[in-house]
Formats: C-alpha cells, sequence, structure tokens
C-alpha cells in the first residue's frame, strides 16, 4: 500500500510531506509560471531590467536563496520552487506558494536601497495554525494576516536602517508596509496600499 506521506531529511530534521504539499508546490510552480506582471504600478512601470534578481537568507532556519527569478514578465518556477521553500512556515514546515508579486516588491525596494547585505527573513508564509499561535502571544499579528496567503514578507537589511528600509517601501506604493523599530524589521504585502 502506497504512504499517503513521503519522509525526507534536512539539516538533521525528519520531514514529512504529505500529497497536499505535494500539490501546493505544483501550485506554486504553476502560480509563478502564470501570475501576471503588476504593471499598473507606476513603480513596476519604471523597472527596465531584462532579469529580476533577489537574495535573502531566512533568521530561523539559516537558508537562502540567490539569484535570478524572473526574466523580463517571465516567473522562473524552478527559482520559485526553491524560494516557496526557504519562505515556508519552519514551525510547521509547511510549504505553500508565494505571490510573486511580493518578491518583485523586495526586489524593486533593495534596487533602491544602498544596500550591500541580502535581506534577512523574518517571515514569510505563516499557516492558520502558527499565525493563530502568534496572535495570542502579540497584539501585532492580524486575524486574517497576509502571510497565510503567501502575500507578506517581514524583512530586515543588516546593516541598513528599518526607517530607511520603511520609507523607501512606503515610496514604491506597490502595497501594504507596517514598520515595527521596536522589533527591527519591517512588514511588505501585496494588499492595498497602506501603513502602520
Amino acid at each position: 500500500m502506497l504512504s499517503n506521506t513521503i519522509e525526507t531529511f534536512h539539516s538533521g530534521q525528519r520531514l514529512e510531506i504529505d500529497r497536499r504539499d505535494i500539490l501546493k508546490m505544483g501550485l506554486g510552480t504553476l502560480l509563478a509560471s502564470v501570475v501576471p506582471l503588476f504593471s499598473a504600478q507606476e513603480a513596476f512601470a519604471k523597472r527596465n531590467f531584462t532579469s529580476w534578481k533577489i537574495a535573502f537568507r531566512h533568521a530561523h532556519t539559516g537558508e537562502s536563496f540567490s539569484g535570478v527569478y524572473r526574466v523580463g514578465d517571465k516567473y522562473i518556477p524552478e527559482a520559485f520552487e526553491r524560494m516557496n521553500y526557504v519562505l515556508r512556515d519552519f514551525r510547521t514546515t509547511e510549504v505553500f506558494p508565494m505571490d510573486p508579486r511580493v518578491i518583485d516588491i523586495l526586489s524593486l525596494l533593495y534596487g533602491r536601497l544602498d544596500a550591500t547585505e541580502s535581506y534577512q527573513i523574518l517571515s514569510g508564509y505563516r499557516s492558520p495554525k502558527t499565525n493563530a499561535m502568534l496572535r495570542k502571544t502579540s497584539s501585532g499579528v492580524a486575524r486574517n494576516s497576509f502571510h497565510m496567503y503567501g502575500q507578506a514578507i517581514d524583512i530586515r537589511i543588516p546593516g541598513q536602517s528599518t526607517k530607511l528600509l520603511r520609507n523607501t517601501a512606503l515610496a514604491l506604493k506597490a502595497g501594504g508596509v507596517g514598520y515595527y523599530p521596536n522589533s527591527d524589521f519591517v512588514h511588505v504585502d501585496t494588499g492595498k496600499v497602506r501603513s502602520w
């Protein structure tokens, strides 16, 4: 009889991947290959690069991604498979497809900063279970968080002021921007243009 889970070992940890996880990874690949460019935003219209790159390291797992994820208006599915894995909910190990537009926002934002270090990611995808747990311990976690839909990322850049990072993100007018100076990070998402 076939098992509904696949066991794998990563960094000394046993991970179980079930059929639902495999389907989500496939959905992420499909999403990364067909989601249209967000050409409505002025910031995106000004971008003339043929290759879009991003580099980040997850603060909790130490895993990273660095490379081209988009060429022209075509997203690279293999890049998104890797990014979705790195940006997974590290507490539950659940992988979910990230919205390519949030990666575009990070790429545009980085291009406007005088940064030399890659992004440090504090939170990418967050499962409903993790989101509910965090809501119990923090007033800054939304009940219907964009993190649960792969549409938000919490970031910082070593050596950069989070205030400057926030101000630069606000200037993009590409989505939501949250500023958490006491925790030293900025939240960006693909929702309506707003700030807190």
